[in-house]
């Protein structure tokens, strides 16, 4: 009898060839990809297109062209808002940009004593609302400060103030900008020129100003846009001196004009977008003037020249212990001016606010949701870019939507999620004026930095590792989860700090979000110090500092320990 030899084919040997050309983190790749794209879509794209429309629409939601911008511009009161804004941002920009680099050329260039100690001083308006300045300039300078005559006739209540709230708390954006750049200069360039016999003077203009020229533009390009988007100060302190950023609250909140504030919205988007260009731009020349071969410069001991450095960190230094310290005074003084005695009456909120302990109680959970989120959010995206091996496209999309969102400021995107969210017809009108929507605001809002901060984390990684995982026939998630997550919990770190952070003390991107129940502290001080209760507006604001310090110190601690235990691999 004949046997005939009867193959058996497996059922999934179809899929098996169908999953060889599709394999499983090629799959991963994309669903993450797509899962990116829908995020950037719904938190940034479409409430932006929904303000956009609205700026072309009447109350009624007719179409009216550009007849509101028409309107606007037309309007004297109105118009005059636009140069308002551009002569306050160019104004703090030089001002802020002039300290700022001299202050951190004394902490880069010189060997004067205490460079930690400063430095930590001049970060430490990164830890607060933009409020708490302006509520201790009224303290100062107000028409009850104790120092309202060195002022003159003039009123603190206009544009000086807004100038003296903004440059302190723009200084430290611009700092870490200069430092970073002061830092990265080429030691042959001085010794050459010492060489030539250059005096000192001519060797900082043309060797120390030309090589941070890049960083110089980069400091007043983030200066210039904080300046003009920022909200607090100019509603605290700005008293009749309207500026774009109150227009856009008083034409939504004040007047109920949904057209016209999308309107002032979009003026206030182009030169943020205008600011977004140059930076791009500048930031591609700065990687163009990197060298592998340049030497890392280090100051010498200069007597006179580091005493000059030390008055000068310590002058700027002192005027910021004297602001924050005069807003925490305020906050604990019975009755300003009259009666000085010291008490912790204005931090029972559960019997002077309205509010109660409910608004930083939601801040903090504001904080926590927008770090831990963002964070995971941010890691998995940079990696999917970075790491990822196919969809180029669509990894070039994700990238141009990640640095988009810094170009667009915080009261612009509120209001965007007013029109796109809040609508009946709108399947997810059931988020506007709960947490889950602040939280995707907020995460939309401060997404760049932390993306290049991952980046930055993911390019530092040898290539070696990856090598070694596909030769071991590793899957990229396995080796996403065991060896690139644990290489950068530095990064991470940085990453959850930063979201909390601005979380924490954020008023323009969450000003349209909140309802009742969800009341944000930086909201409360604004509301109270609007009511006339400074000094609970003052309380509030210093607990949103100290919990932001708390885990800042927290950050550092736990960083500190990480780099030991599970960074030695960096260290030669």
């Amino acid at each position: 009898m004949t046997q005939h030899l009867v193959t058996t084919v497996p059922r999934y040997s179809i899929w098996q060839r169908l999953w060889g050309s599709w394999s499983r983190d090629k799959g991963l790749q994309l669903i993450l990809l797509l899962l990116g794209i829908a995020l950037f879509a719904g938190g940034l794209l479409f409430p932006v297109l929904a303000m956009l429309q609205k700026s072309l629409q009447d109350s009624d939601g007719s179409w009216v062209g550009f007849a509101n911008f028409r309107h606007y511009l037309s309007t004297p009161s109105l118009g005059r808002t636009i140069s308002n804004t551009l002569s306050l941002g160019l104004s703090i920009t030089l001002l802020v940009v002039t300290v700022a680099f001299g202050y951190a050329y004394a902490l880069t260039r010189t060997c004067m004593p205490g460079k930690s100690l400063f430095r930590l001083i001049a970060l430490i308006p990164l830890l607060m609302p933009s409020l708490l300045p302006a509520i201790s300039l009224v303290y100062w300078f107000g028409n009850q400060g104790i120092a309202k005559g060195l002022l003159g006739d003039a009123s603190i209540y206009g544009p000086i103030g807004i100038v003296m709230g903004l440059s302190f708390w723009c200084f430290p954006h611009a700092l870490m900008i200069l430092i970073t750049a002061l830092s990265h200069s080429d030691a042959r360039l001085y010794e050459a020129a010492k060489v030539l016999g250059s005096p000192a003077w001519r060797t900082f203009f043309t060797v120390t100003l030309p090589a941070a020229r890049y960083g110089l533009l980069s400091a007043a390009i983030a200066v210039f846009t904080l300046t003009i988007c920022d909200f607090g100060v100019a509603k605290v302190i700005g008293g009749q001196f309207s500026v774009l950023a109150t227009d856009i609250y008083i034409q939504v909140v004040g007047l109920q004009n949904f057209s016209l504030g999308a309107v002032t919205s979009v003026i206030l988007l182009l030169p943020a977008l205008l600011s977004f260009a140059l930076e791009h731009r500048v930031r591609s020349k700065m990687q163009e003037q990197s060298n592998s071969r340049s030497v890392p410069y280090q100051p010498a001991p200069h007597r006179l020249r580091d005493l000059l450095a030390l008055l000068w960190c310590s002058l700027w230094a002192l005027l910021f212990f004297a602001l924050v310290g005069m807003a925490i005074y305020g906050s604990l003084v019975q009755f300003w001016p009259y009666k000085l005695n010291l008490t912790l009456d204005h931090y029972a909120f559960n019997s002077n606010s309205v509010y109660g302990w409910q608004p930083f109680i939601n801040t903090l959970k504001l904080g926590a949701l927008t770090a831990i989120s963002g964070t995971v959010i941010i890691m998995v995206i940079a990696w999917v870019q970075e790491k990822g091996q196919y969809f180029a496209p669509l990894r070039h999309l994700i990238h141009l939507l990640a640095m988009l969102s810094l170009a667009v400021p915080g009261l612009v995107l509120g209001l965007g999620y007013i029109f796109f969210f809040n609508r009946a017809d709108s399947l997810l009108s059931a988020l506007y004026g709960t947490l889950p929507l602040m939280v995707l605001s907020c995460v939309i809002h401060y997404y760049t930095v932390g993306h290049m901060t991952a980046l930055t984390s993911l390019k530092q990684l040898p290539k070696e590792l990856e090598l070694v995982a596909i030769s071991l026939r590793i899957s990229q998630w396995k080796t996403f989860w065991r060896i690139t997550l644990p290489a950068s919990l530095p990064a991470l770190l940085e990453i959850f700090i930063y979201l909390f952070v601005n979380a924490m003390t954020t008023t323009s991107a969450v000003i349209f979000l909140y309802s009742s129940d969800t009341v944000l502290a930086s909201v409360a001080v604004l509301n109270m110090e609007d009511s006339g209760d400074t000094a609970t507006a003052a309380a509030m604001a210093t607990l949103i500092l100290l919990a932001a310090a708390t885990v800042k110190l927290i950050q550092l601690g736990l960083s500190r320990a990480l780099l030991e235990r599970t960074q030695r691999w960096r260290q030669s």
